[in-house]
């Protein structure tokens, strides 16, 4: 364990090696391919064959092991989406699309911290392997293709009607329900950004700690940064329950906020027709 550890170490005696920006390792077709985007197909390949296997060798009789821990992870993921949207038969529906997201986040995280990752394995003079999470970039991406499914889940649920009624839930002779809905959609826009800054400020400075603390232990760096290693793992597991549990509750929002436009326009529809 202390040879493993000891690749956290810093290399330089100037000071330890912090990167916040990916570094580029090849172009491939004139496509730049950074450390982080390296890294983190290894991990999207590693992920899939992991969940693969475990998801064959479920069976009816809870194993232990790896089997056990995915089988948890997904039925607490399922149990989040069924309090936010009151269904099971819904949290069953979606469950596919925010467990994976969970895990490959999860797993993202914790695979940025095993020795080699970092400072260890260089290539022109930049690490090779760099947590995919680490980099703004793919938090991003991560965030961008989630709420670009909460909306296409939105759309589905309340139809593309319903959908705009979400953004623009007054009365549509008001002209301030136009405004509040540009800004509506604003917010929506924005909820990619935050996403993307809250998972990857919390592992890049979990990154940034670690390596400091490697480098002030100098020959005890196993010692002075074995504590925050094992923090960073509960806060990589933490961060991806906050990114999913994020998503959710918005797909969540946009599916009932739907749902009360429609019963509110059908309720004024049935007082007019009454009163007529």
């Amino acid at each position: 364990m202390f040879s493993l550890l000891q690749l956290f170490a810093a290399t330089e005696e100037s000071g330890p090696a912090i990167h916040i920006t990916p570094g580029e390792l090849f172009t491939v077709g004139g496509f730049s391919i950074t450390n982080s985007m390296f890294y983190g197909g290894i991990c999207s390949i590693l992920i899939v064959i992991l969940l693969i296997v475990a998801a064959r060798k479920m069976t009816i009789k809870p194993k232990r092991g790896f089997i056990q821990f995915v089988e948890i992870g997904t039925e607490f993921i399922i149990g989040t989406i069924q309090n936010s949207m009151g269904s099971r038969k819904k949290a069953i529906q979606y469950a596919p699309f925010f467990a994976s997201a969970f895990f490959f986040v999860m797993l993202s995280n914790w695979l940025g911290l095993l020795p080699g990752v970092g400072e260890a394995i260089t290539y022109n003079e930049q690490p090779v392997l760099r947590p995919f999470t680490a980099d703004l970039n793919g938090t991003l991406a991560a965030s961008t293709v989630m709420m670009i499914l909460v909306q296409y889940f939105a759309i589905r649920e309340n139809g593309f009607i319903g959908y705009l009624r979400h953004f623009f839930a007054g009365s549509l002779k008001n002209p301030a329900t136009y405004l509040l809905g540009v800004f509506e959609v604003f917010s929506e826009l924005t909820r990619i950004g935050s996403l993307a800054l809250r998972l990857f400020l919390n592992v890049a400075i979990g990154e940034i700690i670690i390596a400091i603390f490697t480098y002030l232990g100098s020959f005890a760096a196993p010692i002075t940064a074995l504590p925050f290693i094992v923090l960073e793992l509960f806060v990589g597991a933490l961060q991806a329950y906050i990114f999913t549990m994020l998503t959710i509750m918005y797909l969540s929002a946009a599916i009932k906020h739907g749902h009360d436009a429609e019963e509110t326009i059908q309720a004024a529809n049935e007082v007019t027709a009454q009163t007529a």
